[in-house]
């Protein structure tokens, strides 16, 4: 069932476990709203309403007479809150304990939360814009360092502030046009054509670095997905074992073994990478073959990278015709007897290794590596976006500003200008939550997990 937040109701109070479920040590039961002291209050062993903002007290929960658990509560007034509102948290013992506590929590007035509810919350108080808010979620998901980095980038708003500095200026030149608008009869001219043109192309061009900047970042936060490519019984079981440090693919001389596409995640160079062994590409007549050898070319074509095997000592094609900018050649098998020079292949990317002994496994990580950041690694000096809707959103805003620098050249009326400029601020606005719809909402927190 799809997620659809419920209707803001401001101050309403809620409660959820902020930490992950099942045993642990510690659990925490966070409450938000303008009820959020008298709820802690009938189920604590202490006058909560009593108790000064930003203090730790010891004390029991108690439901019905019965002691429930010792626990350690933080009082949080509002405005001095992550959603702005009064908070309350409970750091009880995990397990069903915490599952209890929640429940008197429920039964002493709150709401449960839904998923992303308290950074809802903070983001309809001002506490946060809407970018921030979704690198709360992007923090949680993050797989590698340099996706934290990332996240924790845009939650202290770099993103936000950037998007700040392009409306800044363009709202200015939007200005001028509603000018020509208003009092078209006064042939007012606040500005040349040439120096607004200028400016406004100088703004484009920092929205185009930033689109461009989504590639960098969706490696980061979704990782690669490397496809093993190649024919029977070149290896790529083998490779994949051994780039894993484990065997997750079944090894055998018996050409055909593998079936059906086998998955397993890998951790290189900071980097989230998803390896997909293949089916041995050959001519065959078995169905079942047939059908892994199908799924083997489609993944090759869906993949980030292709891992394309041959065998050096006894090279052979595959039958299909893979992109040599996003290919690896590996020449496997080369601690067995083989022929030299090895046949001269058309690739920028050329490893020779052994699966088995591991000799040359460190260039070919470092040919993954060196092809995954061919256009540069992210520098933690720029504003990098990983939001697929943050890219729609600018491209949309550069598409609505290109139609005013055009309409602008060829002297369009200002009515028309004016509304292509605002529809280009409202692009932008959409990034960081002005001009937002409850679709965007909805899409946003419903990623989010219960008790953030």
């Amino acid at each position: 069932m799809e997620f659809v937040h419920r209707p803001y109701i401001p101050g309403e109070t809620i409660a959820a476990l902020a930490t992950a479920p099942g045993e642990a040590g510690i659990a925490i039961i966070r409450i938000s709203g303008n009820n959020a002291v008298s709820v802690a209050e009938k189920i604590f062993s202490k006058p909560v309403s009593k108790l000064k903002s930003h203090t730790v007290h010891y004390g029991k929960i108690i439901l019905k007479s019965l002691c429930i658990d010792d626990v350690i509560l933080l009082i949080m007034r509002a405005p001095r809150s992550f959603t702005g509102e009064d908070t309350v948290e409970i750091h009880c013992h995990g397990g069903l304990v915490s599952k209890q506590v929640l429940e008197a929590c429920i039964q002493a007035g709150a709401k449960p939360a839904s998923p992303g509810e308290f950074s809802f919350k903070a983001f309809i108080n001002g506490k946060m814009d809407l970018a921030q808010a979704e690198a709360i979620q992007s923090k949680i998901a993050a797989r590698n360092e340099v996706a934290l980095n990332l996240a924790q980038d845009q939650l202290e708003g770099r993103l936000s502030k950037k998007i700040g500095s392009f409306q800044s200026k363009l709202i200015d030149i939007a200005a001028i046009f509603e000018a020509w608008v208003d009092f078209p009869e006064e042939d007012l001219e606040f500005a040349p054509f040439d120096e607004v043109i200028d400016s406004l192309q100088q703004v484009m061009c920092e929205v185009k670095k930033l689109i461009t900047s989504f590639e960098q970042g969706k490696i980061a936060h979704d990782g690669v997905t490397v496809s093993l490519i190649g024919s029977p019984n070149v290896g790529k079981s083998s490779l994949m074992n051994a780039l894993l440090g484990k065997d997750r693919a079944i090894v055998s001389p018996i050409a055909g073994t593998t079936r059906d596409l086998v998955e397993d995640d890998l951790r290189l160079n900071n980097l989230h990478l998803r390896l997909v062994d293949t089916a041995g590409i050959r001519d065959t007549s078995e169905c079942i073959e047939e059908e892994g050898i199908r799924r083997s070319k489609q993944a090759s074509m869906k993949s980030d990278i292709i891992l394309y095997l041959l065998d050096v000592t006894s090279p052979e094609l595959v039958d299909i015709d893979l992109p040599k900018e996003k290919t690896i050649l590996v020449w496997n098998k080369i601690d067995l007897p083989h022929e030299r020079p090895l046949p001269n292949m058309d690739f920028d990317y050329i490893v020779e290794l052994s699966a088995q002994n591991g000799s040359g496994m460190t260039q070919l990580q470092e040919a993954i590596d060196s092809l995954i950041w061919k256009k540069g690694a992210p520098r933690r000096d720029e504003v990098v976006i990983t939001s697929l809707r943050h890219k729609d959103a600018l491209v949309e805003a550069y598409v609505s500003f290109e139609r005013v620098v055009d309409g602008l050249k060829r002297r369009e009326s200002a009515e028309f200008v004016a509304f292509d400029m605002r529809a280009g601020l409202q692009s932008l606005g959409t990034i960081i939550g002005s001009n937002i719809t409850e679709d965007i909402l909805t899409s946003v927190f419903s990623k989010f997990c219960i008790g953030k």
